[in-house]
C-alpha cells in the first residue's frame, strides 16, 4: 500500500496537476485542498483488490493505474488505464461501495486520494466536480468499449499499439519504464 508524505507545494506535483482537480473552479478546488493526501504509487502496487471496499478515490497526477478484470482462474486483462485524465474509483460515485476491478500501479509516480465520504459528500452537491466526474465516466467507458473491440479484432501487435499510446497519453513525459511481463499481464497474453 502506498505510504504518505508531505505534499511538495508549490512545486511540480499539485493537485491541479490531475486534469479533474485542475478544471474545477478555484472555490471547489480550495474547498477540496485539505482533504486531499498527496501519495507516492510505486509500480506494482494494488490501489484496489477486485470485491474490496473503496477508501478512496486517487487522482493521478503522474502515474498510470490499469483497472485489470481477474477471473475465477487467476488470470487478468486490463480494461483500462488511468492517468491524469482521470480517477481511479468511480463505483464509489456511481453509487457502488466495491469495485469489480483490480487497481495496479502500472507507472509509478503521485496521486492525490480523497476519503470516500468526502468524495460522496461533494458529488451529492451537484456542482463541477459531478460534472467532470460523470463526463470523466464516460470517457472511461469509450475507453473500455474501445479495448474490448481492439482486444477482441486485433493482432496482439496492434492491441501493443493501443495500449503503448493509452499510457503515453496518460504521462507528461515520453518515457515509460516497464517490463515485458507487465506488457504482457496488461495485454493477457
Amino acid at each position: 500500500m502506498p505510504t504518505t508524505r508531505t505534499p511538495p507545494w508549490p512545486g511540480q506535483d499539485s493537485p491541479r496537476q490531475n486534469h479533474i482537480l485542475g478544471a474545477l473552479p478555484a472555490a471547489d478546488c480550495e474547498r477540496l485542498l485539505p482533504h486531499l493526501e498527496w501519495i507516492p504509487l510505486q509500480l506494482g502496487a494494488a490501489l484496489y483488490e477486485s470485491g474490496s471496499a473503496q477508501g478512496y478515490v486517487y487522482f493521478p497526477t503522474d502515474s498510470i493505474v490499469s483497472l485489470l478484470y481477474v477471473m475465477e482462474d487467476g488470470a487478468s486483462a486490463e480494461i483500462a488505464v488511468v492517468g491524469r485524465e482521470g480517477v481511479v474509483g468511480i463505483a464509489l460515485f456511481m453509487g457502488g461501495e466495491t469495485t469489480p476491478s483490480r487497481a495496479v500501479v502500472q507507472s509509478a509516480g503521485c496521486a492525490y486520494r480523497l476519503r470516500a465520504r468526502v468524495l460522496k459528500s461533494e458529488f451529492k452537491l451537484g456542482g463541477a466536480l459531478q460534472h467532470l466526474l460523470l463526463r470523466y465516466t464516460q470517457a472511461l467507458i469509450t475507453q473500455m468499449a474501445q479495448t474490448a473491440v481492439c482486444n477482441r479484432h486485433h493482432a496482439v501487435e496492434r492491441q501493443l499499439c493501443r495500449w503503448l499510446l493509452l499510457s503515453l497519453d496518460r504521462l507528461s513525459s515520453n518515457e515509460l519504464t516497464m517490463t515485458q511481463e507487465l506488457i504482457a499481464n496488461m495485454l493477457g497474453v
